[in-house]
């Protein structure tokens, strides 16, 4: 069978978005151990090749293997909708080690080969020791992996929250989730997730669910996050073909003429919604110069503005959208 969670209607009720660095973290760990799911990553790839020589990433992919159960002490769905890395990993480094250790066996249950290897062995001696080893990993690898690109990311996966949180007030809970990815099924108050090779059911009890994007979990969805956690469902976010591309290389000339460069370039950045700060980033531009030019194309009606979390965030009208995507 797939993996199933049976709501009630107080489940319903407590369905939420949510933003997890962690997440993206130790996703990014997988893409690098599995190169079927590079494709889209390839420039970020690039990036970081240097510096990901150095990770030590072993002991994080033994408990990674492909079709099997991975832990879920280190990648806990986030308390609040915006949490940082450093709560989230604050979590992971005080797990209950006989629960962490339970996580870490079940995951090499069904790998004897890796159960019984000296790795395997020296993760299950020592929960505690193992718990800080693998923190400490996920910590190093968000310093390299992510980290230096977490505004670009960031920038994604909020207006990927932005967007579906409206399409769930136009068509409704059922409808939202065929749209978020198609291994997604509604039936009789069940959530099905197709295409798995896992094999789990869960009754939520009125804990609700995390419904989180991500960068890196392409093609798939994923769920079925266990006790004592918050269950939670990663799907992967929009607009992830075009999230290594540099919008200054797709800016045409002629709007630069109409406009001035950098603020032709601020228009063609915005494919989905952005704040100023990865706005900035993404161009190599000073916070404060992008923010002047938003403010200039918002008077002049090419933008609008709203506020999500602790940041407002820019995306272009439709004079906007059509100057920036000429048919």
């Amino acid at each position: 069978m797939p993996v199933q969670m049976h709501f009630d209607e107080s489940d319903l009720l407590r369905c939420r978005f949510a933003i997890s660095p962690l997440w993206e973290t130790q996703a990014a760990v997988r893409v690098l151990g599995r190169p079927e799911r590079q494709g889209y990553h390839l420039p970020w790839l690039r990036r970081i090749r240097g510096e990901a020589v150095g990770l030590d990433l072993e002991p994080l992919w033994l408990l990674m293997r492909e079709g099997g159960h991975s832990p879920d002490f280190f990648c806990p769905p986030p308390i609040g909708p915006l949490a940082s890395f450093e709560e989230e990993i604050a979590r992971v480094r005080a797990v209950d080690p006989h629960l962490a250790g339970q996580d870490m066996a079940w995951s090499l249950a069904g790998r004897p080969e890796l159960l019984h290897s000296p790795a395997g062995q020296a993760l299950l001696a020592d929960p505690t020791r193992a718990v800080q080893q693998l923190a400490d990993l996920l910590e190093g690898a968000w310093r390299v992996l992510i980290e230096p690109h977490w505004p670009r990311l960031r920038a994604l996966l909020e207006a990927d929250v932005a967007y579906h949180s409206r399409r769930l007030a136009a068509v409704g809970f059922e409808r939202l989730l065929g749209e978020l990815s198609p291994q997604l099924r509604w039936a009789d108050s069940t959530l099905t997730i197709t295409r798995t090779r896992a094999r789990h059911s869960r009754v939520l009890g009125g804990q609700g669910l995390v419904l989180m994007p991500s960068v890196f979990a392409w093609p798939d969805a994923v769920g079925g996050i266990e006790d004592p956690w918050q269950p939670a469902v990663i799907y992967p976010a929009r607009g992830i073909g075009g999230l290594w591309t540099e919008p200054g290389s797709t800016t045409p000339d002629v709007l630069a003429r109409l406009l001035g460069r950098v603020r032709a370039d601020i228009l063609c950045a915005l494919d989905e919604p952005a704040g100023t700060s990865a706005l900035a980033h993404r161009l190599g531009r000073a916070p404060s110069s992008v923010s002047e030019h938003l403010s200039v194309l918002r008077a002049a009606g090419l933008l609008t503005s709203r506020r999500y979390g602790h940041q407002v965030l820019y995306e272009r009208t439709p004079l906007g959208i059509a100057l920036a995507v000429p048919q």
